[in-house]
């Protein structure tokens, strides 16, 4: 019987058994297929490969960042007080900071590195110091640190903050005089955040709410309006917490899934448009890096104990055939 096939950008093969054409698919041959039979036509969908490229085994992997300069990764090691940079080009990783644990970082214009700590303090790391610029000095951040930030065009920066004990905190843009401006208060778990291409909407996890939000950004003004949901992640265990989050060329958004073991990908208007496995349970955030922006760097948690989980705080890699925005940089007290 003959078969012809077509592919999308996606690696989605359909086989139509009705033509008498052939097409050879050695192009898609170094990847694994799933294969769905719908009447006379075969859809077979690739299984992306992720690569595992750091076995650095971290506690609470989190905020990979791209730098577009320098062409390396970096990311955090939470829980242990660490800070990682990953060259793809000799594949070799090292860590260049060791100390109080940071819970969000990004990239200054003077090419320093913005720490977001612990107690409201914020600070610059440059040729191997750090320094503090600015400090939210209200008692109620005393017990909390930042998790996850962003900055804006304009070198702003949002952050949340969370509690050891009831994740509760708030969310904050850092003016790039170091001053604090408190957006919403009682956020349970602020998480990943990501400005749309066009820059009318910024998307905000709330991790413990189960949801993803999204709000109307100005951004002559930095100002945050009509807060909404975005996506209502369905509350079950198995699939796992929103967590990190990033956007893509085409303004999908992708979330990475705490406990769930996946990556999902949502369409602009909140339909999910794929899921892809990673091999560790808790993934905690996902960052587009490389040449052109077509790697999808994943960081992990849990290395502290792989009794059950193989790769647990491993960062890993995949190329998912959309290409990723750049970060923009902060300019806080520059």
């Amino acid at each position: 019987m003959a078969i012809t096939a077509q592919a999308n950008a996606w690696g989605i093969v359909i086989l139509d058994l009705r033509e008498r054409n052939f097409m050879v698919l050695n192009h898609y041959i170094s990847y694994e297929w799933f294969i769905e039979f719908i009447g006379d036509v075969i859809i077979m969908r690739h299984i992306m490969e992720v690569e595992l490229v750091v076995d650095c085994q971290c506690h609470l992997g989190e905020g990979p960042i791209w730098h577009p300069v320098e062409k390396r990764l970096y990311w955090l090691d939470i829980l242990r007080g660490l800070v990682f940079v990953y060259n793809p080009v000799e594949n070799e990783h090292r860590v260049i900071y060791e100390g109080e644990p940071v819970g969000g970082m990004t990239m200054q214009a003077d090419g320093s590195l913005l720490f977001l700590m612990s107690e409201g303090k914020i600070a610059a790391w440059k040729n191997g110091g750090l320094q503090v610029v600015a400090q939210i000095t209200d008692q109620y951040e005393k017990e909390r640190r930042f998790n996850d930030a962003i900055a804006d065009p304009a070198g702003r920066v949002y952050t949340g903050t969370l509690s050891k004990e009831d994740r509760t905190g708030r969310l904050y843009r850092i003016n790039t005089d170091g001053t604090a401006v408190t957006i919403l208060e009682g956020v349970i778990a602020s998480n990943g955040m990501a400005f749309s291409p066009d820059l009318e909407r910024l998307y905000h996890t709330e991790t413990r709410a189960w949801k993803i939000h999204v709000f109307d950004y100005q951004q002559d003004t930095g100002e945050l309006k009509n807060q909404r949901t975005f996506i209502d992640v369905p509350r079950d265990e198995k699939e796992g917490r929103a967590d990190g989050l990033t956007i893509d060329a085409e303004g999908c958004i992708w979330s990475a899934r705490y406990e769930g073991g996946v990556i999902v990908r949502y369409t602009p208007d909140g339909c999910e448009e794929r899921r892809i496995s990673v091999p560790a349970r808790k993934v905690t955030s996902l960052a587009f890096g490389g040449e052109n922006l077509e790697d999808l760097y994943i960081t992990t948690a849990g290395g502290q104990d792989r009794s059950e989980d193989t790769y647990a705080g491993a960062l890993f890699r995949l190329r998912p055939g959309v290409r990723g925005m750049p970060e923009y940089l902060s300019r806080i007290c520059l």
